[in-house]
């Protein structure tokens, strides 16, 4: 599991820690973005639209941090079409 304390603390881009937990227990797609983190992200219906949730996790970390999360309504510039 990820530590999310620091996340929580410092959290701007309206993204719950209900909504955080879901995501990364069940996301849609994960990409490795760089050694040591990923990025996660599904689709979540808010106030009547879907958009994006993305988490970037520290993965070099016991337990694993989450960086950052933030959602977006601009699904289709950061949804990765697998081919």
């Amino acid at each position: 599991m990820c530590c999310l304390a620091d996340f929580l603390a410092g959290n701007r881009y309206r993204v719950d820690e209900q909504m955080v937990r879901c995501v990364l227990q069940n996301p849609e797609q994960s990409e490795e973005v760089r050694k040591g983190r990923i990025v996660v992200q599904s689709h979540m219906t808010m106030e009547a639209k879907v958009c994006l949730i993305h988490i970037f996790v520290d993965t070099d970390r016991h337990p694993a941090e989450v960086v950052t999360a933030y959602r977006t309504s601009k699904t289709e510039k950061y949804w990765r079409n697998t081919r």
